[in-house]
């Protein structure tokens, strides 16, 4: 289990093809606190550390076709930044919300606003009767814990202090970038509890 709170970033510096998976190389500063069969959290998504190189500062992970499918991870390339963030240990406080780690689906960046010493990003989805924003809501945005702001159907926005921009990709987001998305987990039981409530109603 995660927060969002992302503790740093990595750079993708090997892509390696084996069958159907893909061995992402990732260069960090906390890849020396790593070891294997860890789970680490990037840019949202929950995998296993398989490899460390504590004197590169690299680690090694493994993403499967049905990762591969669902998340952004299809699109990375050699040089790109990721957000990272170690499971959460049992002591800590929850600074964000709780965050499994497996993304729901991805959304596509449709709009970065300038405000006077923020950002506004608006992100588009295929909306479904259990990925839901509601405005003042929590969402998670690869692997960051924001506010909903603004809520529709297929759209939300989110508001980005300079700390967070500064510290994870979300800087690097242009329109048309592709972001995994993790809908709010107690938002999502809601909606199946309504969902099979209703069909129950309706003697399914």
């Amino acid at each position: 289990m995660f927060t969002g709170i992302v503790e740093t970033t990595g750079k993708v510096v090997k892509i390696e093809k084996e069958r159907g998976n893909i061995h992402f190389t990732i260069e960090t500063p906390i890849a020396s606190e790593l070891k294997i069969d860890q789970s680490v959290s990037h840019d949202g998504v929950c995998l296993t550390t398989v490899h460390v190189d504590k004197d590169k500062k690299q680690y090694t992970l493994t993403a499967i076709q049905e990762t591969l499918d669902k998340t952004n991870m299809r699109t990375w390339e050699v040089g790109y930044e990721v957000n990272l963030e170690r499971c959460m240990r049992a002591d800590d406080r929850l600074d964000g919300h709780i965050v499994q780690g497996h993304v729901d689906q991805t959304a596509i960046c449709t709009k970065v606003e300038e405000l006077d010493g923020s950002w506004k990003f608006y992100f588009e989805y295929d909306p479904g009767p259990k990925n839901i924003t509601v405005e003042k809501g929590s969402i998670s945005v690869n692997g960051v814990s924001l506010t909903v702001v603004d809520s529709e159907p297929n759209m939300f926005s989110v508001a980005i202090i300079p700390y967070t921009y500064d510290v994870t990709n979300f800087r690097h987001f242009r329109p048309g970038s592709v972001v995994n998305l993790e809908f709010d987990v107690i938002g999502k039981y809601v909606a199946r509890l309504l969902e099979l409530h209703f069909k129950a109603q309706q003697g399914e």
